[in-house]
């Protein structure tokens, strides 16, 4: 009947429509881009980046050759076209890119913040050593005794004395 196996199938024969009304849309996106009307004074720009964008479709590999072609069309203009720059920049970047760029951010980040982590830790750890050295010193000082027992209170002195020249 109407069990798990079956809302399983409506669900890929769901996705399967899903896919196939996003590649219509693509195609019918990618048939669009070069109807559009172009003003009459930039129509050669627009006409010579088109016939690029259309060779580069048949031969992706061909990188030197799509380059010596946009220093052509920028010979033809007649005034200097800034319009007209490196290909890159016609170029979108597919998701796969976009995540792998996203994926380079969060990994630097995350080291970054590992690395700020680590010094801090070291730091930290500076802090208690000095601390615990200066502590043993004190206590050492204060704890000395003299022969039958008694506290050396001369040495004692002497430690509160600095400890006073140290504050001021």
């Amino acid at each position: 009947g109407r069990g798990f196996a079956f809302r399983r199938k409506q669900k890929i024969v769901r996705q399967y429509r899903k896919l196939l009304k996003k590649g219509r849309k693509i195609n019918s996106q990618q048939d669009d881009q070069f109807t559009d009307t172009y003003p009459e004074h930039l129509k050669h720009l627009y006409l010579a980046e088109e016939e690029m964008l259309k060779k580069r479709r048949r031969a992706p590999g061909d990188s030197v050759s799509s380059e010596e072609k946009l220093n052509k069309t920028a010979d033809t203009c007649v005034f200097s076209c800034s319009s007209i720059t490196t290909e890159g920049k016609f170029k979108k970047k597919t998701s796969n890119q976009k995540a792998k760029e996203e994926y380079e951010k969060i990994k630097a980040e995350r080291a970054r913040k590992k690395e700020e982590a680590e010094k801090r830790k070291q730091q930290r750890e500076e802090a208690q050593r000095l601390y615990k050295q200066k502590k043993m010193e004190a206590f050492k000082i204060l704890s000395k005794k003299t022969k039958k027992g008694q506290p050396n209170l001369n040495l004692q002195m002497e430690f509160l004395l600095q400890k006073i020249q140290q504050n001021t």
